[in-house]
């Protein structure tokens, strides 16, 4: 909420930094729905901040020190008047309520970070990649004006170089020209269908995780158990190849969600790519993994804590699995025993899918069969532990 009491001085605009903490701008607030924006960068923005017609907005004023507090603060209350009186003040001179990109982006970025789950690790990448190659070209420019050209200026230089890059450029271009459309900015995404004609055919398919065959894996499994990298990380990975599980679920895995009487790891919600629970049945060699960790206990709640007591770290199994020759990557052991379920096991598709969380894409056919599969998956899960052969040595 603003207070429409509260105040700045054009000393404090002159001197304010930003905090240091990560993954977005400072506020500060001053009157009549008047902020001053302090961007980690360094830069100052003025936005006005006020409900036109019902609906709440952000309209930028522009940057400190090329608008100065006094005008800022003349310009908000002029805002204020005219909103109040039930006008709009994006009308009130032209282009001068319309946002320039970089403050969209930040807009568009304060709106759907709420919805990311990672920690402000997505909102990262937005800036990173945004800053990197779009930035450059279109930061000051008002998202009204931005055409089809300045997109392709922006995609062309990479879009045969780096074509993954690329097309995460266009998306996210293109959520900040849709956001700019639906707030009334302008009529079309010029970074849509309009630019798909003209850019180059970059040939660049789908790229697979990097897996090794499944009668591979489990050497690899006995290479990292013979290393001496930190124990926690070696159960990590052996545990993660177990459950077929992705790396985020295993590194940031709970005590409390492990039920050792039962033999289950259940996942929550907020912790798997499909939003649903998952229920994974623990084979008798995963009980063993989980076991040692018991060892390494620290009063964390974590299964595999690292050195510091927090989770290991995005990297840290790829490293290991990296440094060790293994030419595969943590999540390509998802299609490792995805193709060993399909060529040596019995279970039918809809088991081995579900033992890697996935969701049923006919939703005719899922709103029908809503069990588990639970049991079958456990058969499923100690035949992998048991091919894998992965008791320790004796």
């Amino acid at each position: 909420m603003v207070d429409s009491k509260r105040s700045i001085s054009a000393a404090f605009v002159k001197n304010v930094r930003h905090s240091g903490k990560p993954y977005g701008p400072d506020k500060h607030c001053d009157r009549h729905g008047l902020i001053l924006r302090v961007l980690p960068t360094g830069s100052k923005q003025w936005i006005w901040r006020g409900t036109v017609q019902g609906k709440r907005v952000d309209l930028g004023l522009g940057s400190w020190p090329y608008v100065a507090l006094a005008e800022a603060r003349q310009a908000a209350f002029e805002y204020r008047k005219l909103s109040r009186a039930g006008g709009d003040p994006r009308a009130l001179r032209p282009g001068r309520g319309v946002p320039t990109f970089v403050e969209a982006v930040e807009t568009v970025i304060g709106i759907h970070e709420p919805g990311w789950k990672d920690s402000g690790k997505t909102a990262k990448r937005w800036r990173a990649t945004l800053r990197d190659y779009a930035l450059p070209r279109l930061a000051s420019k008002r998202v009204s004006v931005i055409t089809a050209a300045d997109v392709m200026s922006v995609l062309l230089p990479i879009w045969t170089t780096k074509a993954e890059t690329a097309k995460r450029v266009r998306q996210r271009i293109g959520a900040v020209m849709k956001w700019a459309v639906a707030q009334g900015y302008r009529q079309d995404n010029p970074a849509g269908d309009a630019i798909g004609a003209a850019l180059p055919k970059n040939g660049a398919g789908r790229k697979h995780q990097r897996a090794l065959p499944h009668s591979e894996v489990a050497a690899a499994i006995a290479l990292i158990r013979g290393t001496d990298a930190y124990r926690a990380t070696v159960l990590a990975f052996e545990f993660l190849v177990l459950m077929a599980a992705r790396s985020g679920e295993v590194r940031e895995a709970r005590w409390d969600e492990i039920d050792l009487d039962a033999a289950t790891w259940t996942i929550p919600a907020d912790r798997t790519k499909m939003n649903r629970e998952h229920r994974v049945p623990l084979s008798s060699r995963a009980l063993a993994v989980l076991s040692e960790t018991l060892q390494l206990q620290d009063g964390t709640r974590l299964v595999f804590p690292s050195m510091t007591g927090r989770p290991l770290a995005d990297a840290t199994i790829s490293k290991l699995v990296r440094e060790n020759g293994i030419k595969a990557v943590p999540h390509g052991f998802r299609s490792s025993f995805r193709n060993w379920a399909a060529e040596l096991s019995d279970a039918p598709r809809e088991v081995a899918e579900l033992a890697l969380g996935h969701v049923n894409p006919d939703k005719v056919e899922a709103a029908y069969m809503r069990s588990d599969l639970y049991e079958r998956r456990r058969r499923l899960m100690q035949e992998w532990a048991d091919y894998l052969d992965c008791s320790p040595p004796k």
